[in-house]
């Protein structure tokens, strides 16, 4: 059983929510934005790194991932390093395979 002691409670204003809310309307618009844009093979990436952007900004805000302990960033971490693994191998593959 926790005694008081070790509970620690963060309390986030309206302010901070609501600025973290404006930050992923924008991020949504500069979305948008970019995918007229031509970048070639570098199209995904771009996605993928806003998208990224506005996933860490909903988990660490809205899911209070920002004032958890080490021990919890070690089970939200583990699974993004064996995605970042898997998507880095695939990518290899794809790209060194010879002509058959």
């Amino acid at each position: 059983m926790e005694t008081k002691a070790h509970i620690e409670e963060h309390h986030v204003g309206y302010t901070t929510y609501i600025l973290v809310w404006l930050a992923l309307i924008v991020l949504t618009g500069i979305t948008v934005w970019v995918s007229y844009l031509h970048f070639g093979v570098f199209n995904i990436v771009v996605a993928l790194l806003i998208a990224s952007i506005k996933a860490s900004l909903v988990a660490l805000y809205f899911m209070h991932l920002k004032f958890e302990d080490k021990t919890t960033w070690i089970f939200v971490l583990y699974p993004i390093v064996l995605l970042a693994l898997l998507i880095g191998l695939t990518a290899v593959d794809v790209f060194f395979r010879t002509a058959p």
